[in-house]
């Protein structure tokens, strides 16, 4: 049976179609930096309540940002897919709290966590739809108050954006047949 590929959309930003969620991951943080990521995302979530444009000068960022940031949630969505099959590299032990970031303990030690954790609580859907929402309310002339939560959003989207960067320094790994079948046979958190 042909496996379908999965399209992350990557080349409408980055002229190069990746063809897996860890290239396309690649792709993603050679385009911008975690926190350039961060502060657009902060800074167009909050400016749909205001009553100007969000870069009114060019406004085209705000499109180019939110198609990568579009295909990412793709990427997320893939690898809490593929989670149970590849183990992030190294021990994620960490020296201090502010390596942390947005991420707790456990997570730190295993990003693929925030994947599963965001996805459980919020479908694809919602995630392009919350991506959707506050690109109209920040290149809106009024301000407009949204019927949406885009709090819980925005706030597992800052996590992923966090755990796509440590699995980018840490590197990936697939399970060892031993470990998979201890996976398997242990309950699920």
């Amino acid at each position: 049976m042909k496996k379908n590929k999965i399209s992350f959309g990557t080349n409408f930003w980055s002229a190069y179609e990746a063809g897996n969620p860890y290239d396309a991951l690649h792709v993603f943080f050679d385009f911008s930096h975690l926190d350039e990521y961060k502060q657009i995302l902060s800074d167009v979530a909050i400016h749909g309540y205001r009553r100007k444009i969000y870069k009114q000068d060019n406004p085209c960022h705000v499109f180019v940002i939110y198609t990568a940031l579009n295909s990412f949630i793709k990427v997320c969505n893939c690898l809490k897919r593929k989670s149970r099959k590849w183990q992030v590299k190294g021990s994620g032990n960490y020296s201090s709290i502010v390596h942390l970031a947005s991420l707790s303990k456990e997570e730190y030690k295993n990003p693929f966590k925030v994947f599963r954790k965001a996805f459980e609580e919020k479908s694809l859907e919602q995630f392009e739809f919350f991506l959707c929402e506050i690109v109209h309310l920040s290149l809106s002339p009024r301000a407009v108050e949204s019927d949406y939560d885009i709090i819980t959003p925005y706030v597992y989207l800052v996590k992923m954006l966090d755990a796509g960067q440590l699995i980018m320094e840490r590197g990936i790994e697939k399970i060892k047949k031993e470990k998979l079948s201890e996976d398997i046979l242990s309950p699920v958190e």
